[in-house]
């Protein structure tokens, strides 16, 4: 029997996406040293912002998603949760919810100290001047989607580094 014939998919999928996340966080690392961080946050978003729509259609063609099916919040919930489910770690999203909070509006929190980034910004020594990538990058999916929303808290920094928690709300805005 070949490896992929023994390895269980969730198992062959977390380790690929966690390659995906080390490498991320490597390249990020090293961009840092050659650049300073005020580069590598402003590399590091750009890179993020043209990887989104590749990204996004990536999934919407797994999922069998076509144009014109997220008319309705509960279909775009389920598109990024279903998307999550198939990019992210379960390690990454365990500690991560993103539920319907109210009305058009996606909540997302990590619990305390659980974040990714953050986890690995701080063992770099650069959190304090490091600029969130990871709900950027919904945000950048969401664009690429062309979907209307606001968020709140808008997020510069690190929030779980300067308040200790990361949590906020994504509301949508679907023919308002």
């Amino acid at each position: 029997m070949s490896v992929l014939g023994r390895i269980g998919k969730s198992e062959l999928k977390d380790m690929l996406a966690k390659g995906w996340l080390t490498h991320d966080g490597m390249w990020f690392y090293h961009a840092c040293q050659a650049f300073g961080i005020g580069h590598a946050n402003t590399l590091n978003r750009a890179a993020i912002r043209s990887i989104a729509p590749i990204e996004i259609n990536r999934v919407k063609k797994s999922l069998g998603a076509g144009e014109g099916d997220f008319e309705s919040f509960e279909d775009l919930r389920d598109f990024l949760l279903n998307a999550f489910e198939l990019i992210l770690p379960a390690s990454v999203s365990r500690g991560f919810s993103f539920s319907a909070s109210s009305e058009n509006t996606l909540h997302w929190e990590w619990e305390n100290g659980e974040c990714f980034a953050f986890q690995g910004m701080t063992q770099l020594g650069i959190i304090d001047d490091y600029r969130c990538g990871v709900i950027y990058r919904i945000e950048c999916w969401l664009d690429a989607l062309g979907v209307e929303f606001s968020i709140d808290p808008k997020i510069e920094g690190c929030i779980m580094h300067t308040t200790g928690t990361c949590s906020g709300e994504i509301r949508v805005h679907l023919g308002d």
